[in-house]
């Protein structure tokens, strides 16, 4: 929980500070859900080059490596005029920034793939979400709050850059798993990567669940735009900062804890869509209920709680069908899958916003949720999948 940490506060600190402040200065709701957007990018294609962190340094030393590059990324974004005029500079430091933390998500999901034990997946996927949400919390409600309250604003991405690097001190508490790869034989060892990767695509409950990575189910994309669009419930800056900052952290985190606790009781798969589907109801909710600054308040926390739900149920899945091997590249797989329906679902609630306004928004983002959950279990049922008892499973696999 305590590694993963430095990659939600990225995204927290672009999804909430630096959104308020530019749709403050008049940059556009679709504007910003591109700048948003822009921040997910490189966690759709880092399982191109996931092999390489499975093949050759420590996964200890990668996330170093992450971390620092991440606390100097905020650093420097928090220095830049959040401002329309220096959007093309800024969008570029959220890229490279954002680009730093997929070293440190690799590095923990390789970990975590190694050292948990069956029974423990759905557990350890709740807690590592829980750290990703909690962290995301941390830097959109913190960044946002020292911005409005510190005598000089670019101090805010310096020190919550500063408590990104001390996460790094947890891994003096974390074993490292024996590597198999070698930089001798760097080669080798990635098509090693590549081929336990087929392996695990190639069975059926990997391919499951790789279609279900890349449908818009649990998504949680509304929440990348909570800032941008709080101005519809009469939200000031200070609730801004709280409400979809500190406290959707703290709320999303315990989803993502009672997430991991029920995907070790049930399918995983069915309770990931359940989850999708209790989300796409939240969104309706708020796009229908009245809009006072108190609605905002309990119904944003209630999507973030069921945002730590999808979360958790999602890396549950993932690190049943995967193993262990090169964790790191097939981990970065499904990740990088699941990421795509958070970026195109941004871009297409932010034109639904700009078009419909924000209950059209939400509307929007329920309809594909259920629209995507109803492909996925077409999909399943043709492909001879089914739900499994999770106590069955955890049995067999206790004793096997």
């Amino acid at each position: 929980m305590i590694l993963i940490i430095p990659f939600g506060v990225v995204s927290g600190f672009v999804n909430v500070a630096l959104a308020f402040h530019l749709t403050r200065a008049g940059v556009s709701v679709g504007q910003v859900a591109g700048i948003v957007a822009l921040c997910l990018l490189p966690h759709t294609w880092k399982f191109l080059y996931a092999p390489v962190i499975d093949a050759t340094l420590s996964q200890k030393t990668w996330y170093r490596i992450g971390a620092v590059l991440t606390a100097v990324g905020l650093a420097v974004m928090g220095a830049l005029p959040s401002t329309a005029a220096g959007l093309a500079l800024l969008s570029g430091v959220v890229f490279l920034t954002s680009s730093a933390t997929s070293f440190v998500g690799m590095a923990v999901e390789s970990l975590m793939a190694h050292v948990t034990p069956e029974d423990q997946k759905g557990r350890a996927g709740g807690w590592f979400q829980a750290g990703n949400l909690g962290g995301s919390g941390l830097g959109g409600g913190l960044g946002l709050w020292l911005a409005q309250h510190l005598p000089h604003a670019w101090l805010a991405g310096v020190i919550v850059g500063g408590l990104c690097f001390v996460c790094s001190l947890a891994l003096f508490l974390v074993p490292t798993p024996a590597r198999t790869h070698h930089l001798a034989g760097l080669a080798s060892a990635l098509r090693e990567a590549v081929a336990d990767l087929w392996t695990v695509i190639r069975e059926k409950a990997g391919l499951i669940a790789l279609i279900l990575c890349f449908l818009p189910v649990g998504s949680g994309a509304a929440s990348g735009l909570w800032s941008a669009v709080a101005g519809d419930w009469r939200a000031g800056p200070d609730t801004v900062a709280l409400v979809t900052g500190i406290l959707s952290g703290i709320i999303s985190a315990v989803g993502c804890v009672l997430g991991g606790w029920i995907s070790d009781r049930m399918d995983r798969w069915l309770a990931y869509v359940l989850y999708g589907l209790l989300q796409a109801g939240a969104a309706v909710a708020m796009a229908f209920l009245p809009r006072t600054p108190a609605m905002f308040v309990v119904l944003t926390s209630l999507y973030a709680l069921i945002t730590g739900l999808t979360y958790a149920g999602f890396t549950a899945f993932v690190l049943e069908a995967i193993g262990k091997g090169a964790a790191a590249t097939k981990y970065s797989v499904y990740a990088s899958l699941a990421n795509m329906p958070i970026y195109y679902m941004t871009y297409i609630e932010g034109a639904a916003h700009d078009r419909w306004g924000s209950g059209g928004m939400l509307v929007t983002e329920a309809v594909l949720c259920v629209v995507g959950a109803a492909l996925f279990l077409a999909i399943m049922v043709s492909l001879g999948g089914r739900f499994r008892a999770r106590t069955a499973v955890a049995t067999a696999a206790a004793t096997g």
